[in-house]
């Protein structure tokens, strides 16, 4: 008697994802009923989302999507071909400061 052994993973290509959203689009549901309603799990969607989201859009659609989330991007910077000394003190609130040192 043989029996067809079903993976709980399966591997979707670029095309399946579309339409995956295509179906979210249409669904009405928030992500996480439809993750469930599809069998998904929330963080590939989400993964996927992102990852279809950027080869849509040009290098400066995501500068304008990074300046509406609040991001500044401060370019590279150069510290004498890696000689100098760089200090960097994020204050990330609630009292928490990271302090990055190079050098």
């Amino acid at each position: 008697m043989a029996s067809t052994v079903r993976s709980k993973w399966r591997r979707r290509g670029h095309e399946e994802w579309r339409a995956v959203f295509d179906r979210f689009a249409a669904s009405g549901l928030s992500i996480r009923q439809f993750c469930d309603s599809e069998g998904l799990s929330k963080s590939s969607f989400e993964r996927w989302r992102g990852l279809l989201a950027g080869e849509a859009s040009s290098v400066a659609d995501r500068g304008d999507a990074c300046a509406r989330a609040g991001f500044v991007d401060a370019g590279l910077v150069d510290v004498g071909g890696g000689a100098g000394r760089l200090e960097l003190k994020l204050d990330l609130g609630g009292g928490v400061v990271l302090h990055l040192v190079r050098g």
